[in-house]
Parts: structure tokens; C-alpha cells; sequence
């Protein structure tokens, strides 16, 4: 299992996350329902990093209509998808 880092992320035209990204990793870019096929079947783990270089982890979360993905709640947004750069 390799812990993924992600730095950047795909948003579509609803700004829902379409796929993950890191410039400089080779497994880049990844689509979103591939990562959530990795996080469940424990192949990989997908994090963010914050300030301080504190490690978010990315969930798998069962949404009314599909999974998505998302970090886990903490002190700040700079490790949200939503607010990582565009890839």
C-alpha cells in the first residue's frame, strides 16, 4: 500500500472533484472513482497535507446519489479538495 499525497485536484463545471493530482508523482492524475476503488479495497491511502505538514487523510463518503471523496474535518480549509489548486 502506497500513501499517496495529493496536491492538487480536477474540479468539473459543479465543482465536484473529478480527479486527484501531485505534478510530481507518477500515479498522477487519478480519477476520483479510482481512488475511491483504492481507499476501499485498501490498495492506497489518499492524503492532503496542512500547515505544519500534518496529514489529512481523504474518506470515502456514500452521498444520496454517488461516493465522493472528502478530508476529515479539522482546523483549517487549506487541505480541502475544494481549495487545493486546479490540475
Amino acid at each position: 500500500m502506497a500513501n499517496r499525497l495529493v496536491t492538487q485536484s480536477a474540479k468539473d463545471s459543479d465543482d465536484d472533484i473529478i480527479a486527484l493530482c501531485n505534478a510530481s508523482a507518477s500515479w498522477s492524475p487519478r480519477p476520483t472513482a479510482g481512488a475511491i476503488t483504492d481507499i476501499e479495497l485498501g490498495l492506497h491511502t489518499y492524503f492532503t497535507q496542512g500547515p505544519g505538514g500534518t496529514k489529512t487523510l481523504l474518506r470515502v463518503v456514500n452521498g444520496t446519489s454517488a461516493k465522493y471523496l472528502r478530508t476529515d474535518s479539522d482546523s483549517t480549509e487549506r487541505n480541502n479538495l475544494n481549495d487545493l489548486p486546479d490540475c
